[in-house]
């Protein structure tokens, strides 16, 4: 209803005597129907929150989590470490160069865009149409200029020991586990930003590898995961330094970390 009238919850609670006209009873009727067939509220709204940011979400994007926030969360904390600055050639926030791969709606970039002013931030995606998405949501939050996108698989492209912080919500769903997962989530959410061949660890597996390459020396990888490949994922980071998983509010492990 709140969709469907432009408005806010208090003014739904302050006008019940409000009667609605023929097109906005069509409109809500529409909305009704879809979240009824399993279409998520925020592909019908065309909006989610996250990290304080309204962001718009299309079919051709994944919908932000709070979760993924976790991610952001990481990433300010290694910024900030002493270890991390005594790590790198240079000695201020002002020249820190970070990438979010698979950046669909753009949330990760621009949270960390809003976070950290005077970075570097690089924004990739396989699919032209989350690109369009991302930019427009950078647009809408006066963070254009700040984010460079680009249309790539993962990392390719990029030169070696370019990046200080490689950061990503990837595929990490496998092809054995659908049955598991909500039907909203396989039927409408974009197939490749959910699923990553049969064990789930198959984008992982090349991630982890490109960024070895593309990080500096000291420079992190961080990345959400899910519970069910936490040990494939700790396999993976063999060669790396203080590699550690954290666990979201439920205690499941949700963000993967490691330095170069």
């Amino acid at each position: 209803m709140m969709f469907t009238l432009s408005c806010d919850r208090a003014y739904l609670y302050a006008h019940p005597e409000r009667e609605l006209t023929r097109d906005e009873t069509t409109r809500y009727e529409t909305a009704i129907a879809e979240r009824a067939r399993g279409v998520p509220a925020q592909y019908i709204t065309g909006h989610q929150e996250f990290w304080g940011m309204d962001l718009i979400v299309t079919p051709a994007v994944l919908i932000p989590r709070p979760e993924t926030e976790h991610v952001i969360e990481a990433v300010l904390e290694r910024a900030g470490g002493e270890g991390f600055l005594k790590a790198q050639d240079k000695s201020s926030l002002t020249n820190l160069r970070l990438v979010d791969v698979g950046t669909g709606s753009g949330c990760i970039a621009l949270a960390l865009a809003k976070e950290l002013p005077q970075a570097e931030i690089h924004a990739i995606d396989i699919s032209a149409a989350a690109l369009e998405i991302a930019r427009a949501n950078a647009a809408r939050h006066q963070l254009e200029s700040r984010i460079h996108f680009r249309e790539a698989d993962l990392l390719a492209g990029f030169e070696d020991k370019f990046f200080d912080f490689v950061v990503s919500n990837p595929p990490y769903v496998g092809e054995s586990e659908e049955d598991q997962v909500q039907l909203e989530v396989r039927k409408f959410e974009p197939r490749n930003a959910v699923f990553a061949g049969h064990t789930g660890t198959e984008v992982i597996a090349r991630l982890i590898q490109q960024a070895y390459a593309s990080l500096r020396p000291g420079g992190w990888l961080i990345m959400e995961i899910s519970g069910t490949i936490a040990g494939e994922v700790k396999r993976l980071l063999t060669g790396w330094k203080n590699v550690e998983i954290r666990p979201d509010l439920q205690s499941i492990p949700r963000v993967a970390q490691a330095q170069k």
